[in-house]
């Protein structure tokens, strides 16, 4: 690529991603030869090319990893996988099921599969860890500690977490609602009155709940605060969100990942819970009294009980 052409090239750190398929498209003329085929299977073949070492992209195209590296900083990235992470994200919410089928048979097929699917999630927790905004946590657990009313809503794959992080805020606040998303006008009709002072969560990952985007424009305008928590400052959830939590949830097959969000919701509780010790204390001491009344529990001496 020649100087002028680089010098065209405006870096494409923290632009939204379908810019980058704008501006090769843009460059496509001005490229190399061999940045011409990269560009030109990335293009066309985006959901393959996200999942691809910069050693298989560049035998693919039939060009070396340098020179495929080369092409990632020339635009403007720190180097491939940070292209690469571009790529995912690009590619996270537009693959139909089958397509992540067809990935995931690239990726795991003729590997020991338990193995590798828990690595991955272990590495989808650290990079969550190394990427993570302390300081955006902590904001964010202050705001919930000032909360009148918390609402908690997540679609699809999500839904689980959402039961999951309403089940325990429901040991620390007072006025904590689960939001139902089966159709858009119950959802509708559950957040009506939110308002100021009020907080809604949201979590999604790709593909994302278009449920979920609309429940947070909803509260935006009525001047609740809204967290956030999904993968990427490019989620359709950042545009209204006050605070965002991130969680690495890129693994692409029919199943979705996530492990990485659960543990981000668990770190959430936590941290909640230390600030309202007194309170989820006392809770749980009169919770423990109705278990024990009425043997909720099943004890490991109880064998020849029939509780």
């Amino acid at each position: 690529m020649n100087e002028a052409s680089t010098q065209q090239n405006a870096p494409l750190n923290n632009v939204p991603d379908a810019n980058l398929f704008n501006k090769l498209q843009e460059i496509m003329p001005s490229l190399s030869k061999g940045h011409k085929k990269i560009a030109e299977f990335i293009m066309t073949r985006y959901d393959k090319a996200a999942f691809m070492t910069a050693s298989k992209l560049g035998a693919i195209t039939g060009v070396s990893e340098s020179t495929v590296v080369r092409f990632a900083t020339e635009l403007g990235f720190d180097g491939y996988p940070e292209l690469q992470r571009a790529l995912k994200e690009f590619t996270s919410n537009k693959l139909t099921t089958v397509q992540r089928i067809d990935v995931m048979n690239d990726q795991l097929g003729g590997n020991d599969v338990y193995e590798k699917v828990l690595n991955m999630d272990i590495d989808k927790i650290r990079k969550t860890l190394e990427e993570g905004d302390r300081e955006e946590f902590y904001r964010t657990v202050d705001t919930l500690c000032r909360a009148k009313n918390i609402y908690v809503i997540g679609a699809r794959s999500a839904a689980v977490l959402a039961r999951f992080l309403s089940f325990y805020f429901n040991m620390m606040f007072d006025n904590v609602k689960l939001v139902h998303t089966t159709s858009t006008s119950e959802m509708f009709e559950q957040i009506l009155n939110i308002g100021e002072n009020d907080i809604m969560i949201g979590i999604s990952f790709p593909r994302y709940s278009k449920h979920t985007v609309q429940a947070f424009q909803y509260a935006s305008a009525q001047g609740a605060k809204v967290i956030a928590i999904t993968d990427s400052k490019a989620s359709p959830l950042a545009a209204y969100a006050d605070n965002i939590l991130l969680a690495r949830s890129d693994m692409v097959s029919f199943a979705d990942s996530l492990v990485a969000p659960m543990s981000v919701i668990n770190a959430l509780i936590v941290a909640v819970g230390l600030r309202k010790s007194d309170y989820v204390v006392h809770n749980y001491e009169r919770l423990d009294e109705i278990y024990e009344e009425y043997e909720v529990y099943k004890h490991s001496d109880d064998k020849d009980k029939n509780v």
